[in-house]
C-alpha cells in the first residue's frame, strides 16, 4: 500500500481539505495504474530531455539493432516486448527518418534484416546523455538502496508475468 498519496484541494472554503480524495486513493492502490502513470512520466522526462526528435521505443529499436545488427523485425519485437504491427510502423518510421536501412534476408527471402544507419548512431550517441538525465531524474526520488530494489523488483515482476504481454519480450 501507498504510505505517501497527493492532498486534494477543496473547493468549499468553509471545510478542511481532505487528506486523499476517494477516488485517488482507489487508484494509487492499484500497481498497475501507478506502472501506467509511471511510464507516462518517464516519456515526459525522456522527450524533456532528448527533445522530440525520437521516441523511447524508437530509441529502443536502435539499441537492439546496435546490439544485434541484422535483426528482422520478429527478433526486434520479441526483444523489445512489441507486437508485430507496432514493430513494423516503429521500423518503417525509422527508415524514413534515415535511421536505419533494411534488405531482403538472403537465407530466408521472406523476412526482411535490420541495420541501424551511421545516422542511428550519430542520433543515439547524441541523445544518450539526455536519456541517461531522464532514467535518473525517474528514479531520483529514491535512495540508492531503494532505486536498486525498485529494479530488482520491477525486473522480477517483468521476469514472472512477461508471458502475459501483449508480445512478450525475450528475456
Amino acid at each position: 500500500m501507498i504510505d505517501e498519496q497527493p492532498a486534494t484541494k477543496s473547493s468549499d472554503k468553509d471545510s478542511p481539505a481532505p487528506l486523499f480524495d476517494p477516488a485517488e486513493q482507489v487508484l494509487w492502490s492499484r500497481p498497475g495504474y501507478l506502472v501506467r502513470r509511471l511510464n507516462q512520466i518517464h516519456y515526459a522526462m525522456f522527450f524533456e530531455e532528448c527533445s522530440n526528435e525520437i521516441t523511447p521505443v524508437q530509441y529502443g529499436i536502435l539499441t537492439a539493432l546496435s546490439l544485434q545488427p541484422g535483426s528482422d523485425q520478429k527478433t526486434i519485437g520479441r526483444e523489445l516486448g512489441l507486437d508485430r504491427t507496432t514493430t513494423a510502423d516503429v521500423v518503417k518510421r525509422l527508415e524514413r527518418k534515415g535511421y536505419l536501412t533494411r534488405r531482403v534476408d538472403p537465407e530466408d527471402r521472406r523476412s526482411r534484416q535490420s541495420f541501424i544507419t551511421e545516422e542511428g548512431l550519430r542520433v543515439m550517441a547524441q541523445l544518450q546523455e539526455g536519456m541517461t538525465r531522464a532514467q535518473k531524474r525517474l528514479l531520483a526520488p529514491l535512495s540508492k538502496k531503494d532505486q536498486d530494489t525498485f529494479m530488482r523488483l520491477l525486473s522480477r515482476l517483468v521476469q514472472a508475468n512477461n508471458h502475459y504481454g501483449r508480445a512478450a519480450a525475450d528475456l
